[in-house]
């Protein structure tokens, strides 16, 4: 299997080649070259989540150095639960947020540190990873390559645009990992990492890579997880599920998506975001356009310029069929909070702010057989969730632990030559 830019058709690499350089050097995203086909059937019936992405991935996989790791990484990267949780009324809610750092991103930062941790470098240089957050990613990143010897992390987040414990995640971890706080947006973080990643002089005295979802190798074992899920609710129910996904920068969508694509049981993609408007303006007619970042509840989707859409424009083959493969619904503020503040009664749950867009969506669908994906365990955002519930939220224990530890991060403004001399300050 060859990754290919979806700039350039004609720009093709390997699969390590592809994750260890992050971005196509003429700034697209790497996709496959081509999808395979698979057959639901190769899964058993009661097949774990590390057995269907082995099994899914090969192919992906196939003839890259890292073939033969393959079983290893999904089994050393996936070894925390992912439940599909029945509820009513035809749906299910696919928890993602049990891993280090209680969000969905643990399952792509942990399989690409899992890669990039045996891809042999002829470059004895340490290797420079660049990850822009809205929230989780960054904490996911840290946690996955935190204390990983010929490794730096150097994680950009908006100041004053992230819940106080997803700073926290970002900021107390020291040694190999430094959190820098910009001043700006979301998509001005993104537009550092990328100007950076393009920058010839820094490649020049650097090896660098990404990890945020610009990042091939962040996408695949989200593939495995909606493959894994979609078979499991057609399992008990004898049904192709659909999926709600809570999206921003469509990374999660994308991987969706191409789980679609390679014949797994997903009925349909549906997207749920925030008030942030251009993927609903886009799916509703309007030309792909960007747009200036709304601040929300739901700060992790709080994303104007979304990357990920060049990769489901190259798999949809452009506007017109992205149109058609996808819907979108926006939720906005005040919706979130009704959908929190109802949830326990409603649904027997508690819902993050992330998690609340999904659910308002499902509750909007007249049709069954639906997953929502929760990304994010609603304790990262007491602030919110515990003031319309009326009651605290137990701490995951690795969240805790990282509450009791000082934050370190580097104010800066959203410029390149800032950015990078603060990054080669001794």
């Amino acid at each position: 299997m060859r990754y290919v830019s979806t700039r350039d058709p004609s720009h093709a690499v390997s699969l390590s080649a592809a994750i260890a350089r992050g971005l196509a050097p003429d700034g697209g995203l790497y996709v496959p070259e081509q999808f395979p086909t698979i057959d639901p059937a190769t899964f058993g019936p009661d097949a774990s989540l590390p057995h269907v992405a082995a099994l899914l991935l090969a192919p992906f996989f196939a003839g890259d150095a890292l073939e033969p790791e393959l079983g290893a990484i999904c089994r050393e990267s996936l070894s925390f639960p992912v439940p599909l949780k029945d509820l009513r009324e035809g749906t299910a809610v696919l928890e993602l947020f049990h891993g280090p750092t209680a969000a969905f991103k643990d399952v792509g930062a942990r399989f690409l540190a899992a890669c990039l941790s045996r891809i042999a470098a002829e470059d004895e240089r340490a290797l420079t990873i660049l990850v822009a957050t809205s929230g989780d990613t960054g904490g996911a990143v840290a946690a996955a390559f935190h204390g990983r010897p010929g490794v730096e992390v150097a994680v950009l987040y908006p100041a004053g645009m992230v819940s106080a414990r997803q700073e926290k995640q970002l900021t107390a971890w020291g040694g190999n990992v430094r959190a820098f706080a910009v001043r700006g947006d979301f998509d001005a973080c993104q537009r550092l990492v990328k100007a950076a990643m393009a920058h010839p002089e820094l490649r020049a005295r650097r090896r660098m890579s990404s990890a945020n979802s610009i990042n091939v190798g962040r996408l695949l074992p989200q593939v495995a997880y909606y493959a894994w899920a979609s078979l499991e609710y057609r399992r008990r129910h004898g049904a192709d599920p659909g999926f709600i996904v809570p999206s921003g920068n469509l990374g999660n969508a994308a991987a969706a998506s191409w789980s679609r694509r390679v014949g797994m049981p997903v009925r349909e993609v549906v997207l749920a975001t925030n008030a942030n408007l251009a993927i609903t303006r886009f799916l509703s007619g309007q030309p792909w356009s960007p747009q200036p970042t709304v601040s929300t509840l739901a700060t992790a989707m709080d994303v104007g310029s979304a990357s990920n859409m060049e990769r489901l424009l190259h798999l949809f083959g452009g506007e017109e069929g992205t149109r058609s493969a996808l819907r979108a619904f926006l939720v906005d503020d005040n919706e979130i909070r009704r959908v929190i503040r109802e949830g326990p009664g409603t649904w027997g749950e508690v819902w993050d702010p992330h998690t609340a867009t999904a659910v308002a969506v499902r509750e909007r669908l007249e049709t069954r057989d639906w997953i929502v994906v929760s990304t994010a365990h609603p304790a990262k955002f007491e602030s919110v969730v515990e003031p319309l519930i009326g009651r605290e939220i137990p701490i995951p224990p690795d969240l805790a632990h990282l509450l009791d530890r000082p934050s370190h991060a580097t104010p800066i403004e959203p410029d390149l030559d800032t950015f990078i001399a603060a990054l080669e300050a001794p």
